[in-house]
């Protein structure tokens, strides 16, 4: 009897003793590790950050013994979702001003400043997100009545887009402006011999240098809010695009204390000192951060009008919009980050633009290479200069959502048969076999299932236009996916790291309550995000 007894029991010790150990297992699942076979299994496990294995459910709790186990009672996993095109910083400074996104009126954004001020007494009134295209008269308001109500108090507000803006009498007399003003890539709108208080583009920023710059407590606050709201919708990377080397020290700072867990690969702006900064220190790569890239502006936007096309718009006879700096700079800026051997990403909406910028890469790719050099939009392209993209090498980094927003509109700037060249997503991919997805936000919505949804679906939230909008450049299932994953990781050098659930790649993952490989079209922005880890560890829960 004893002798069965310690048998028994040196057989439960030697069971344990013979299971690998693990920090985390999550089983019972439907994993899509998005591997190059795009395979689905079970369950993963977790050590030291790092996916260790993944397969069935029954062999992975029979191999591994782990601190922490987690039925995911049948839920769906899948990589970390990636932007591969956003604003986080801005996005975290922003969400202590004025919310203007969605008005439907000016009236209303009045009525918004005037709550918000109560709340606000003292200093500058900014505020962003308004879009002259969601009101009943799709034009640009004048200041007027922003003059009246705050006659003392500075006011800007950006547009939705940030290439446009509005402020008051006050604002201008601070920046020193008045009539004639004239500048390179920007405009200082004129009415009846008075300014409006409309800038476009780069003359937004003759105004915003006089804005007190928010303290480091103001800015660790939105950061970090920023950070729970990119959690709760799943994302774990995220491209920051065009920071200054000061706000990506502050970064740093953050994620080397332990209060900023968000992975970053962050873009530096065009700038001389963001330059000198990082040539001097080098290119920076930490477990979080990534700098190894500048974000350039070609020209500014459709919306406002400010994007640079071949031939004049169709609803303003005459106007082309324009570059935002001399073709020059452009030119030199590639020779230099491609002698330093940095990742050159522009901003190019408009046809004339994306030419520019296109034939400026290409004089220094000259052919196939795996640079990743990025045009970021490449909103409106010339049928002509597709190719261009797969002849260089160049990735077309596009944000979907950007399609069902201006579909409504989009046909009046461009016209018929040009518009056929916009938001031309697949066309892009057949380029190069991949593309990265992102939002723009908070140009646009944070959430990357809107973008799903818009790269799949091709409509918006109500279902419209019945058939989808421009259908023939959808994306399938599996390439959205691939784009919001694997791809995104991909065009920030970071595809061994991450991007899929597979031995040895960061156990960055999320769990959520649909399947987007197979949900009925209606489900997919119903999808909520149950949970999210970086690391293997849970940054958010439902």
């Amino acid at each position: 009897m004893r002798t069965t007894c310690y048998l028994i029991l040196l057989t439960i010790l030697f069971s344990c003793q013979s299971k690998k150990q693990a920090d985390l297992i999550v089983y019972n699942a439907i994993v899509y590790t998005v591997d190059s076979s795009f395979s689905t299994t079970e369950a993963i496990a977790v050590k030291d950050g790092k996916i260790i294995a993944t397969g069935k459910t029954d062999d992975l709790l029979a191999q591994y013994d782990a601190k922490e186990k987690k039925d995911a009672q049948g839920n769906f996993i899948y990589p970390g979702l990636i932007d591969a095109h956003a604003h986080f910083f801005r996005y975290g400074i922003g969400l202590q001003t004025a919310d203007l996104v969605a008005t439907t009126s000016w009236d209303e954004i009045l009525k918004k400043l005037q709550g918000f001020a109560a709340q606000n007494p003292e200093g500058w009134i900014i505020g962003r997100g308004w879009d002259q295209n969601d009101w009943p008269v799709k034009e640009f308001p004048v200041n007027d009545q922003l003059n009246q109500l705050f006659p003392d108090r500075p006011v800007l507000l950006t547009r939705i887009d940030g290439h446009a803006a509005i402020a008051n009498k006050k604002a201008l007399e601070l920046a020193g402006l008045q009539l004639g003003v004239t500048l390179t890539g920007g405009t200082v709108e004129v009415k009846q011999g008075k300014l409006t208080g409309i800038l476009i583009d780069n003359a937004i920023d003759l105004v915003r240098v006089k804005v007190p710059a928010p303290t480091p407590e103001q800015i660790k606050k939105g950061v970090l809010q920023a950070q729970q709201y990119c959690f709760a919708v799943g994302l774990t990377t995220v491209d920051d695009c065009g920071l200054d080397h000061e706000e990506i020290t502050f970064i740093d700072s953050l994620q080397r204390s332990g209060d900023l867990k968000m992975r970053i690969y962050a873009m530096l702006s065009d700038a001389p000192k963001n330059y000198d900064y990082i040539f001097a220190k080098g290119k920076i790569k930490t477990d979080r951060l990534n700098v190894r890239s500048f974000k350039v502006y070609a020209d500014g936007a459709l919306g406002s009008r400010g994007a640079c096309l071949l031939e004049p718009y169709s609803d303003r006879p005459g106007w082309r919009g324009f570059l935002l700096s001399n073709p020059a700079h452009f030119d030199s800026v590639a020779s230099l980050l491609f002698t330093k051997g940095y990742q050159m990403c522009t901003h190019a909406i408009g046809d004339s633009g994306n030419r520019a910028i296109l034939n400026i890469y290409g004089k220094y790719l000259t052919g196939k290479n795996d640079l990743r050099w990025r045009i970021e939009h490449a909103q409106v392209l010339n049928q002509h200069d597709f190719n261009l993209f797969g002849q260089y090498s160049i990735i077309p980094s596009v944000q979907p959502t950007h399609a069902t927003s201006d579909m409504y509109w989009a046909a009046d700037r461009l016209g018929p048969q040009r518009v056929k060249g916009a938001y031309a997503f697949n066309d892009l991919f057949k380029q190069n076999g991949w593309i990265p997805l992102g939002t723009d936000f908070p140009v646009e919505d944070i959430s990357p299932f809107k973008t799903f949804y818009a790269a799949v679906v091709r409509k918006d939230a109500k279902g419209w236009p019945e058939g989808g909008y421009q259908v023939e450049n959808a994306l399938s299932r599996g390439d959205a996916l691939r784009g919001m994953t694997i791809w995104a990781a991909k065009s920030n050098f970071e595809e061994t790291e991450k991007g899929s659930l597979e031995t040895g790649k960061l156990a960055d993952f999320i769990i959520i309550n649909k399947d987007l490989m197979k949900a009925p079209e209606k489900e997919l922005l119903q999808v909520q995000v149950l949970a999210t880890y970086i690391q293997g560890e849970k940054v958010f829960e439902k």
